[in-house]
């Protein structure tokens, strides 16, 4: 009986809870460090900006102009110090990150290569495919047995690829409104041309970078499987989008809509607590906000972990049993039964004898 990468995808999440909670955790240690030193590293600039009774004036005023120029006087000369401690401090957390990511998905993608090796030993147990798909897949889970060297290195290389490629992606972004600016000059401004023009280039900008980052996150499956190097891994990811385009896409596209659900629900709830702003603390609305965030982002962890079920499946999965069933031959008509009585005198052609009375 064929499969469905994506039920078997979402059916792994469900098993094994464990998975989706082994990517929170990693995910969660490098967002909550980026968060707190963020938090702690403003704090720190603020306290070390000196203020005058004259700036401290100008702020009470609340006037615009003046409260503008009150925080220039006030930045002047202490903007390199935290250019350059923002600097290091995005070094560091990117860092954290390509090691964090590259742990988690050694530990990630192997329990899946193990439940589906399992699964796929099941179905091949119950006779489901034919005896050349057995020896096929007995030998690539005892070859996969095999292979059980060191992937990390291969996964830092790929993550460093995609910090890399992020990195390139703001520097893109950048460039495309730099050069969207020349659209609109001082003397001639045209914003509307400049936002039109800067548009199309961020959307090819962040196409781009989507595309190479799945690959390199894709990439990592084949690191951990097959123990191969970075450049190894891009080939072997590549080659299987060729060879299995349709039932990625598939996969992609439910667990994107998954996504897309959860977003909307997400922004629904966490948009309730704002009407309420001037009636209840705003403490209470922020803390509301964040605990909806959180348990977005445990729902988007947990549909990413389906996701890349899916994606093992189709690599662990035999052919055989990923093609969909042919469709059953049907059954021949049955044969036309008259309605007409051939045997009947009235209708035969023979001249009917005449009876004397």
């Amino acid at each position: 009986m064929a499969i469905s990468p994506t039920a078997e995808g979402f059916r792994a999440a469900f098993r094994r809870p464990s998975l989706a909670l082994a990517e929170i955790m990693w995910r969660w240690i490098a967002g909550a460090t980026a968060a707190a030193v963020f938090v702690f590293g403003l704090f720190e600039y603020l306290d070390t900006l000196p203020v005058t009774n004259g700036e401290l004036l100008f702020l009470r005023t609340r006037h615009p102009y003046l409260v503008g120029e009150a925080i220039a006087h006030i930045l002047r000369g202490s903007l390199n110090r935290a250019a350059l401690a923002a600097l290091l401090a995005v070094l560091m957390l990117g860092v954290l990150w390509i090691i964090a990511a590259s742990v988690g998905r050694v530990a990630t993608v192997r329990a899946l290569l193990d439940y589906f090796a399992i699964d796929v030993a099941g179905k091949v147990s119950v006779g489901s495919i034919p005896d050349d798909g057995n020896r096929d897949v007995a030998n690539n889970l005892s070859a996969n047995a095999a292979r059980q060297s060191a992937p990390l290195p291969a996964l830092l290389r790929l993550s460093s690829l995609r910090a890399a490629m992020a990195l390139a992606a703001v520097f893109g972004f950048v460039g495309a409104a730099i050069l969207a600016g020349f659209a609109s000059p001082d003397v001639h401004p045209r914003p509307g041309l400049a936002f039109l023009l800067f548009l199309p280039l961020a959307g090819l900008i962040w196409f781009v970078w989507w595309v190479l980052n799945w690959l390199l996150s894709l990439a990592g499956m084949f690191a951990v499987r097959d123990a191969e190097d970075a450049v190894g891994a891009i080939a072997s990811a590549t080659a299987f989008c060729r060879q299995h385009t349709g039932a990625i896409f598939a996969v992609s596209i439910w667990t994107g809509l998954a996504h897309l659900v959860a977003l909307v629900g997400a922004s629904t709830v966490a948009s309730m607590p704002l009407g309420f702003a001037g009636v209840v603390p705003w403490r209470l609305v922020v803390a509301a906000d964040m605990v909806v965030t959180l348990a977005y982002f445990a729902v988007a962890d947990w549909l990413y972990m389906a996701r890349l079920g899916g994606y093992v499946c189709i690599a662990q999965t035999p052919q055989a049993l990923l093609a969909p069933l042919p469709p059953a031959p049907r059954p021949a008509p049955p044969p036309i039964q008259p309605t007409i009585d051939r045997n009947e005198l009235i209708l035969g052609d023979l001249p009917m004898p005449i009876v004397s009375g």
